[in-house]
Parts: C-alpha cells; structure tokens; sequence
C-alpha cells in the first residue's frame, strides 16, 4: 500500500516543518482549506488526514474545521483524520474525536511524536482495510471455488445452497468458461453425498462410438479390444454425483439410453444382458441453447424435461459487475505463492484493463491473463501490458466518463432486478420504482434480453 499523507494547514511555516517530519515511504499531499482540501481528497484519497481545525475564513475559531471534517467522513468514511490543536484546545480535539476523528495531536511540533501519531494511523487503516477484505471473502461467496461479489453470482450461490441438498436433477446453462463445473461441484459438496464421489464427462470431448461404453461401461468381449469387464462413469458414481458436460452433444441414439437410466436408475453395460440399479445425481450443463436444439431436432425434449427440474443460468463475466476484479486478485494472490512470487499487485491501469474487457473467454481467459502476467512482469505492479490487453481498455476517457458510469450502474441495476423478480417485468418496475414502459424502454436501450412472462 502507497501511504499517502493529507495535510490541511493553513500557515505555510508549518506546512513545510510537518512536511518533513516523514519518511521517504509517506507520499505528502498539501492543502490550506476547505476547496483545496476537498480536492486533494478526490484526487490523491489519502489513507491519513491531519486536520487543523483552525481554517480560514475563520482561522480563530473552529467552525469551518469542524465543517470540513464532516465532509472529509461523508467523502472518505474510512480515512483516518487526526485533527491538530493547541495546548488550550482540549474541548475541541474531545468534540472531534466523539465527531468522527481517529485521533488528535496537540501543538506545539514536535516531529518524532507527529511521525509517530501519522504511522499508527497507517497501520489501523491498513489493519481495517484486511479485516474488510476477509470480511468480504467470506461474505461473498461461501462456496469452495466460487470467487464473487456480484448480486447476479451472489443470486445464484444462494440457488445452489437451497437446492444442493435436495435430490433433484440440475441443468447449468452458459457461455464456455463461466465455472458450470465449479457450480456443479459446489452442489455435489453441500449435497448428503459429498463424502461418495463425484464423476465428470464432457459429452462432447469423446468419440460418438466411445461415449456410451464410457457412460455405461462394457462387459468382456463386447467388442475389439474390451479384454476385462469395465465400469462405466455412471456406475463409477454410484451413491455421488455425474457431472454431464456439454449434454447438448451427446448424440441422439445415446440419448434415448440416457433417458431410460434417468427414468428407472438402471443401467446395461455395453455386451451385458444384466440390469444394474444405481443411485446416482446428476447434473449437465451445457453452453447450446437446448430450445433451439429442440426445435432442430437435436435434443429429446422429454429428455430436456428430465435434465433441467432445476435450471442454473450462469451469466458471461461481462455482466457480473465487479467479479473480474475480484477473481483477478483472487488468482493473483494464488499464483504469487505457487511461483514464489511474492508482493505482486495489479497497477491502477490494470484493474481499469480488467474492468473494461468484454472477457469473451470468461474465467477461462481471465486465468490465462492473470498466470502471464505473474510470469512476464518484470516489477512487483502487474501492468495492462503484462496482461496483454489494450492500451484502451487502461486509458480510455470512457473509463471515468460519467455518462457511461451511470449507464452501467442502470443495466445492472435492471438486471439484478430482473433476476431477483425472475424476469417478471411488472415485479422488477417495482422493485425499480419505474414504470414497466419506462423499464421496457430501458432493456430495449441497453439490449438487454428479457423472457416473456
């Protein structure tokens, strides 16, 4: 953390003795009242503030002091303010404290206690911002391998603990990339299996000829090759969870196999004649659109019906406002420790990086980026350059634009509201507090799909 040091002073004499009170690791910012001071605070955000409550226009009294500490607390609720006083000042610097201030120091200078005063405020702050940052590691998300803060993965977090120990079948619908298998896992850990085990198949990664005996296991002799008797991973699950990736590639025949296990939690291995139970949950997932697969006549729809008593719809990391940052700095830390790393950050230009790429791979991308980065930076800041994104994406105007701030703060707001009413539009005005003509015009302004009611 870049210690940067506020002093609102109003004597240039002083200024310029507090100045130098501090060692070569305290950035020091000036200021001589309210305006200036005000300014510095946007722009610099300094950690600490010292504060002497006697400003001009009023550099006898203490009013335009008192003043400007409520404003710096309504700014910058956790800066660190240690108002300055005199030796006959001691009601203020009490009035202060009870006010809202951290601490107080009286004149006259003396600049070892000062420095002293200065760096124990540095350390509550930095000791407040890591308790904040557990705090909301653990709010966040309570499901192992889920990094988040957004409401739309917070929303669907919640959906996994209420249905994780419910024994339904679960469909997770999104993009490639986007963690269905983590949020497979996650259900399979807080479900009454989590001690059995959970078995994994990408549909869509095998052979159409190999898929079933790999499902369904096969006997001996069943075909060329087959020298033992195998389980398959349907069996191999018995008593867990069957994660099936990419269902919506599983070939049609193979479906119709599917189904009937679904139906009667039997199973025949390739070559047997035997019917072997097996109790088993399953949950797929899938980043097709099954309807459309449906009506192409790609997909079973009794087998859709059967797959998805529950359905997840994981959202691309370009609508999880704020998560790209967290899971960056998430996996930043990881990396720093397995590569021997340590005291790596992400500069300013790289978060705005972050925060401004569409991130058309997702997680997937954003764990390629980051691992690059730990291994190419050549100093302890992780530049935007280190990550391979464009220059525009760190420096962009658009970046700070006011406009596009509070244009990205409405489609979020619409889609949280959106998913808590679960696409209900008339509930979601509500929830808005607009009208549902004023909500329709809204997602048609920011393209945003809404399904009908």
């Amino acid at each position: 953390m870049q210690k940067k040091l506020l002093i609102i002073e109003d004597d240039p004499g002083l200024q310029s003795q507090m100045r130098w009170c501090f060692a070569e690791d305290v950035e020091v910012i000036l200021a001589q009242d309210h305006e200036t001071a005000i300014a510095a605070l946007r722009r610099h955000e300094p950690q600490v503030i010292t504060l002497d409550l006697g400003l001009p226009p009023d550099p006898g009294g203490s009013s335009v002091g008192f003043q400007l500490l409520h404003d710096l607390l309504q700014l910058a609720p956790s800066t660190r303010i240690i108002v300055v006083t005199g030796r006959e000042e001691r009601e203020n610097a009490v009035k202060a404290i009870a006010n809202g201030a951290s601490d107080f120091y009286q004149k006259p200078l003396d600049g070892d206690i000062l420095a002293f005063v200065v760096e124990r405020a540095f350390r509550l702050y930095s000791l407040e911002r890591e308790h904040e940052e557990k705090q909301q590691r653990h709010s966040a998300s309570s499901l192992k391998g889920i990094v988040a803060s957004s409401p739309q993965m917070l929303e669907i977090c919640r959906t996994v603990e209420k249905i994780a120990p419910a024994d339904v079948t679960t469909l997770i619908l999104g993009e490639t990339g986007t963690g269905k298998e983590v949020l497979a896992k996650a259900i399979h850990q807080l479900s009454s299996r989590a001690a059995n085990t959970f078995q994994a198949i990408n549909c869509a990664a095998i052979p159409e000829n190999l898929l079933e005996s790999e499902l369904f296991g096969y006997e001996k002799g069943a075909f060329t090759g087959a020298s033992a008797q195998k389980k398959g991973k349907v069996e191999q699950a018995d008593g867990g969870t069957l994660f099936l990736d990419e269902i919506g590639d599983m070939p049609m025949p193979l479906q119709a196999k599917l189904l009937r296990f679904l139906q009667e939690r039997v199973i025949e291995r390739v070559g047997g004649m035997k019917e072997i139970p097996v109790d088993v949950r399953v949950v797929c997932a899938t980043h097709q659109n099954i309807q459309t697969l449906i009506s192409e006549g790609r997909f079973r729809e009794d087998l859709f019906y059967r797959v998805s008593e529950i359905t997840l719809r994981t959202p691309p990391l370009r609508e999880r406002s704020g998560d790209a940052v967290v899971i960056a700095k998430y996996l930043l830390e990881q990396y720093c420790k397995s590569m021997d790393k340590p005291n790596m950050s992400l500069s300013s230009g790289a978060v705005l990086a972050i925060q401004n790429h569409k991130w058309p791979g997702n997680v997937r991308e954003l764990i390629n980026k980051i691992k690059r980065a730990v291994i190419m930076a050549d100093g302890k800041k992780i530049q935007a350059s280190d990550l391979e994104l464009n220059e525009h994406d760190a420096g962009s105007p658009d970046a700070l634009n006011l406009r596009q701030v509070r244009e990205t703060a409405e489609k979020n707001a619409i889609l949280h509201a959106l998913e808590l009413s679960g696409h209900n539009m008339a509930q979601a005005s509500r929830l808005l507090g607009v009208t549902r003509p004023t909500l329709y015009n809204m997602t048609d302004k920011y393209n945003i799909h809404t399904q009908s009611n």
